[in-house]
């Protein structure tokens, strides 16, 4: 019976400890407000105190906020709401306006995958491109003829851009990739070294041929950094062979990123761990040929900017 007594008197103790609480958050005005705006009980609002006064600052912080950057809340895009059933108070992070114009403002980005690639590429826009190196003019003459003309030819070359380390060759062509996501367009940019590195990995598992079929049949192809990987007879032939035979085939658009010009590539392709094959590498540079328009870019470094 005393067990019984003390379990009473411990359970009216906390709730007096919950009501004392309740009532110390709502001598907040803001809190009081909070707490009349939802319509919330005191019998079920002091059951809450604490994640109601985490939603009630979160609130605040959403009513004074300027933009996405300048969100102070826990969740960054998200604020803690309250929502009032019966006998209990749920919670969930709800996005707010300016997360929610993020989301729709970026949701083409669902259409393009990137393989190993930074992440700030995704947001690659040709509003943002530096204009004022005259040598990437002729790279954003071509990215402007290919959206007028694509999906109106059938047999639509890419590009092949070859050029100094850091000038942007990656961000440029990401930016293209974009413009034709708002059209619902597939893309994969991959970079080529660490793709044949995983691919090898992946050999005897079941990831191998749908991984390798995504690369080689998807609308728009991007071969990020080619001539910098390891080369093997197999990346070469089984690997790079297939795939530009396949979208040759098909009139896939494919482009291409490289710190050599296509010729210096040839000598690449012929040197392989196997020995040196130039037959085969020249029969790779005809391939690539046929799929590009050959350009160059030498610039500056931008990626301390």
């Amino acid at each position: 019976m005393e067990s019984v007594t003390k379990f009473i008197k411990l359970k009216d103790e906390d709730e007096i400890n919950l009501k004392v609480n309740y009532k110390k958050a709502l001598a907040e005005n803001s809190f009081s407000d909070f707490v009349n705006e939802y319509k919330i009980q005191e019998s079920l609002g002091m059951k809450y105190t604490s994640n109601l006064m985490e939603s009630c600052q979160e609130e605040n912080h959403c009513k004074h906020c300027k933009s996405l950057l300048a969100c102070k809340n826990k969740v960054k895009g998200f604020c803690y709401k309250p929502k009032v059933n019966k006998n209990t108070i749920d919670f969930s992070y709800v996005a707010c306006q300016y997360e929610n114009k993020y989301l729709e403002d970026t949701k083409y980005q669902k259409y393009v995958t990137l393989f190993d690639i930074p992440k700030e590429i995704k947001n690659a826009s040709l509003k943002e491109m530096y204009t004022d190196d005259k040598n990437r003019l002729p790279i954003i003459k071509f990215i402007k003829e290919f959206l007028d003309h694509y999906g109106r030819d059938d047999k639509q070359k890419g590009l092949y851009l070859s050029g100094s380390f850091g000038s942007g060759k990656t961000y440029l062509l990401a930016a293209l990739f974009n413009e034709l996501a708002k059209k619902e367009v597939n893309s994969i940019i991959v970079y080529f070294p660490e793709f044949l590195r995983k691919l090898k990995s992946s050999f005897n598992e079941n990831t191998y041929e749908e991984r390798f079929d995504l690369i080689k049949k998807v609308d728009i192809l991007l071969i990020d950094d080619i001539g910098a990987e390891n080369l093997t007879p197999w990346g070469r032939d089984e690997v790079l062979g297939v795939i530009l035979q396949y979208r040759m085939d098909e009139n896939l658009p494919t482009f291409f990123t490289s710190n050599f010009k296509i010729d210096e590539l040839e000598k690449h392709l012929s040197c392989t761990s196997g020995g040196i094959d130039q037959v085969k590498a020249r029969r790779m540079i005809e391939r690539i040929k046929q799929l590009t328009v050959p350009l160059e870019l030498v610039s500056k470094n931008r990626r301390n900017e």
